[in-house]
């Protein structure tokens, strides 16, 4: 009885090649078509792992942790700066989705930056903002702006405490103009003071003191107000 064999159909050259081309585990510089390299770890031909991608066009450079060829984990983000003649590190902190997301600090310029909490991109949460001129914030962020409870320390010494609301005061606060000697206490609308109450605070070591204090109000006869209040109270009970 003649015996037939059934050959195994051999896989097609193009299967062998793709398969070799897939990027998996470490690899060293891999350019893209615009210029970008980029060194380290894939997964499914993705970035994934850590690894460090340099941008042609811009000169940026990332360093950190990727997931799914997105920027996912802890990495730093640098930029050049022809002065220094070296990368400059711009932020440096933790992402999510190819986004600042989670604790993180942030450096706008020599003298300006932020420390504190990130989501998609923008300050959110609890942070504190080094202003160049000197002035601190510290408290909570909405939208990349001080919103809700936080304070600003001037450098002159002076501070408010109390809420914001899209980057001004908005709603009770205190500011103690400790230059002056003076504590307001009030109500904010847009930065600007609405009512409140003004007292001095700390004016013996106030550098620049106002040149009198604020006089202090008093009744001179507290019991008489008193028993005249209760007398009007008394008289508008029997008319209803």
């Amino acid at each position: 009885m003649p015996i037939s064999k059934c050959w195994k159909k051999s896989e097609p050259l193009w299967k062998g090649w793709d398969r070799k081309a897939q990027k998996n585990g470490l690899r060293h510089q891999v350019y893209s078509v615009n210029g970008d390299c980029y060194v380290g770890e894939w997964k499914d031909n993705m970035k994934h792992g850590k690894g460090t991608h340099i941008w042609k066009k811009k000169g940026a450079i990332y360093e950190g942790d990727w997931k799914f060829g997105k920027r996912d984990g802890y990495g730093t983000l640098s930029f050049p700066d022809q002065e220094m003649g070296k990368p400059r590190k711009v932020y440096s902190g933790w992402w999510k989705d190819d986004k600042k997301s989670g604790y993180g600090i942030q450096f706008f310029g020599p003298k300006d930056y932020y420390e504190g909490e990130w989501c998609g991109n923008q300050r959110s949460g609890w942070g504190r903002m080094y202003y160049s001129n000197g002035d601190i914030y510290e408290g909570q962020w909405l939208n990349d702006k001080p919103h809700g409870e936080g304070m600003l320390r001037q450098k002159n010494g002076n501070r408010y405490e109390g809420y914001w609301e899209r980057g001004m005061k908005n709603g009770p606060g205190r500011f103690f103009h400790l230059d002056h000697g003076q504590l307001f206490e009030g109500f904010w609308v847009d930065d600007v003071a609405k009512c409140g109450t003004m007292i001095d605070f700390g004016r013996d070591e106030a550098p620049e003191p106002t040149q009198f204090p604020i006089p202090k109000i008093k009744i001179l006869d507290p019991d008489g107000v008193l028993e005249e209040a209760m007398a009007t109270f008394r008289k508008t009970e029997e008319e209803d």
